[in-house]
């Protein structure tokens, strides 16, 4: 199958193209872009007149909720949902059900995965056994079965020797160690950001500190065992001068933010939204503008959606009994599109953030349109705006903070391995 994208404009940040190009796409594989092969007949032509051609976006938390909370979502619906959003590539964490700390279970999602011909699954293998904080998982045979890295989730691993023996063999072998920073005995029982909204509401709450101090006993097991740790969902400004002191010194540290905590504080609650209940919680308004400054400057390595799809039964509850979570996998590129217009960013930066930072840190060829490499396409229109709504949303799981707001950035096209998988 021969596919010509035209008219468009194609924004490549690893290859720093950003102008009106065509891309040529045979075989599953870009063939070039700008002039057309020698000899080429397409076999289709995609007009992107009024469009961006970008490369598919790579997302480093999507929770497909298979095997074990099919209630709450199927693999199908997410795997349709992802591409939908123009996410080609994502990482899944370990915490289904059973937990993904055996190499059949590994095998099974991504088999599973392949026979829906839609975007390219990567899942994040447990750290302990049953993410019981306990025993080692066996790392070696998880990374054979396809992990690309080792997780616990949001799973509290409070046995600092245990994460300094994972930490140790992980180093041995060259895997990365994936951890929410988050001290659970500061954060037990808590639901919101220690501030002025969680008093007013009664809420318990979770100290900036929770996340620091973790923060800091990471960055000193790394030093003490060499090991190349991503952080995920960082959530306090405190914890951005520390990643930026970390990379001073040239520690393998990287690390990411969700979505919603650049858009969302804590104000956003309101009177108990169950919406906005998420892990981590919805900080302050300083600590907002410190992640969306270190998005800006490099400090923060990527931008994911944090998808995590939850029942309608399970967030129809008190605010402090709701299960924590939202969907976003849909929502990423239309909210850092939006992100990247209040602050006035270049649309080649933000593509960066969702593509080439995540693809580095998961280590995989993707996010970029090189020729001879997978054509992982996803084609938006930056100019058109829908709203947020349960009915517009693929995903099994409508619950999002973000429902009723009007989004720029229409997905029109996704392609992966060549092929059309998503058009609208």
């Amino acid at each position: 199958m021969k596919i010509e994208i035209r008219n468009g404009r194609l924004i490549d940040p690893k290859n720093a193209i950003d102008g009106k190009h065509s891309l040529f796409i045979a075989a599953g594989r870009v063939v070039s872009t700008g002039a057309a092969p020698d000899g080429w007949h397409a076999n289709r032509v995609i007009d992107a007149a009024g469009l961006v051609v970008a490369p598919g976006l790579v997302d480093l938390s999507v929770r497909l909720r298979e095997p074990g909370f099919e209630y709450k979502a199927t693999l199908e619906s997410e795997m349709l949902a992802a591409v939908a959003g123009g996410v080609t590539s994502f990482a899944c964490p370990p915490d289904t059900d059973p937990v993904l700390d055996e190499p059949g279970l590994v095998e099974m999602l991504k088999h599973r995965a392949r026979s829906l011909n839609a975007s390219r699954v990567y899942p994040l293998g447990a750290l302990t056994r049953g993410l019981q904080g306990q025993e080692l998982a066996e790392m070696g045979e998880l990374a054979d079965a396809g992990c690309i890295g080792f997780s616990h989730a949001d799973a509290p691993l409070p046995d600092t020797l245990v994460l300094y023996r994972t930490m140790q063999y992980a180093a041995t072998f060259g895997y990365t160690v994936w951890l929410r920073p988050q001290d659970a005995f500061l954060a037990r029982d808590g639901v919101a950001h220690d501030g002025e909204v969680a008093t007013r509401l009664g809420l318990p709450a979770i100290p900036a500190c929770a996340e620091t101090i973790a923060l800091a006993t990471i960055t000193q097991l790394m030093e003490e065992t060499g090991a190349r740790v991503h952080l995920c969902r960082l959530s306090t400004r405190t914890a951005v001068a520390q990643v930026r002191a970390a990379k001073k010194v040239r520690l393998p540290i990287t690390c990411d933010v969700s979505i919603h905590h650049l858009h969302l504080c804590e104000i956003d609650i309101g009177y108990f939204d169950a919406n906005c209940r998420l892990v981590p919680p919805l900080r302050s308004t300083r600590d907002r503008d410190a992640l969306r400054g270190g998005v800006v400057d490099g400090t923060i390595d990527a931008v994911c959606s944090d998808h995590a799809p939850v029942d309608d039964d399970a967030k129809q509850l008190p605010f402090g009994e709701a299960e924590p979570g939202a969907t976003g996998v849909e929502l990423l590129l239309p909210l850092a599109l939006k992100l990247a217009q209040e602050d006035k960013q270049k649309m080649a930066d933000m593509i960066g953030w969702l593509t080439v930072g995540p693809a580095r840190i998961m280590a995989i060829d993707a996010g970029h349109l090189s020729a001879g490499h997978a054509a992982d396409v996803c084609v938006f229109d930056p100019s058109a705006f829908w709203r947020v709504e349960r009915g517009a949303l693929r995903s099994q799981g409508k619950n999002t903070p973000f429902l009723g707001l009007e989004v720029p950035g229409k997905v029109r096209y996704t392609l992966v391995n060549g092929q059309v998988v998503f058009e609208a």
